[in-house]
């Protein structure tokens, strides 16, 4: 296996976000936590929603010790109106308008269609796909008052292609990409860029949730499931979660002011588009 290349230092370097406002949803851990931390190398004040404070005030510490970092941190679920309304004027009022929205909180739960239920479903569609809509109708129109905005939803894989046992979050993660390009036009010379990112597996702490799943479920050795997931990639193995925060950062620059409606998969080509 070759070498996992270092996040790129250049891109860091003359902090090219100072002075913006990033908000990032699902951001005290994995791929959320990731990017918060690409995010302030690069100069931006940041906003981070989770469900547990606890967690969020431990990153908030980390990006404060570590980055010297502004940042606002609100416990907040990112499935409820009120919610949302709530964090994202907390957060505006603290660090001032958002420039840049990561779509980044989810939940990927799997189900045979046979068993699934409607709660199940909705409760899917409630964080994955309502969700970041809300949060877009939240910075959208200041986006366009101002003539500039980053949107970066984080999608997956599963939002370009189907999977057995996940078809509320194919579904979601499907209209995720689909917002994103719909938004993508209505805003096109606005001054603003909506971009999905698209993930594979990942070496995340979901992963490892999963991994436990399917060995409760079916008496499989655990490093053997990994395995098997990590062969899922013609390059063999997870994603790192600074993959993705690299991705989602380079979105973010002013310079790439240009691209816009794409799905950008990460995923060690296991799928192509």
């Amino acid at each position: 296996m070759s070498e996992i290349q270092k996040p790129n230092a250049n891109m860091f370097a003359d902090k090219p976000l100072a002075g913006q406002h990033a908000l990032i949803t699902g951001g005290s851990r994995g791929i959320g936590a990731a990017i918060s931390e690409h995010l302030a190398r690069m100069g931006a004040k940041i906003s981070l929603t989770a469900r547990n404070q606890e967690t969020l005030d431990a990153r908030a510490a980390k990006l404060r010790g570590d980055r010297g970092a502004e940042v606002f941190a609100i416990a907040a679920d990112m499935s409820v109106e009120a919610d949302i309304e709530s964090g994202f004027a907390a957060a505006a009022e603290a660090l001032g308008p958002i420039d840049i929205l990561i779509n980044n909180a989810g939940m990927g739960k799997s189900a045979p269609f046979h068993r699934m239920d409607l709660e199940f479903w909705q409760r899917t569609m409630d964080l994955n796909l309502t969700g970041p809509f809300l949060c877009c109708k939240q910075v959208y129109a200041a986006m366009r008052t101002r003539g500039y905005g980053r949107i970066i939803n984080i999608a997956s894989t599963v939002g370009l292609r189907g999977y057995p046992y996940i078809a509320a979050y194919a579904a979601s993660k499907h209209g995720v990409v689909g917002l994103t390009r719909s938004l993508a036009l209505e805003a096109a010379k606005t001054g603003i860029t909506v971009n999905a990112v698209c993930p594979g597996y990942t070496d995340t702490d979901l992963v490892d949730e999963a991994i436990d799943v399917i060995v409760d479920k079916t008496g499989q050795d655990a490093a053997h499931v990994r395995a098997e997931i990590e062969h899922t990639s013609p390059m063999g193995r997870l994603i790192t979660v600074d993959e993705v925060a690299e991705t989602v950062a380079w979105l973010c620059l002013p310079s790439s002011a240009a691209i816009t409606g794409q799905s950008i998969v990460v995923a060690g080509g296991s799928v192509t588009n």
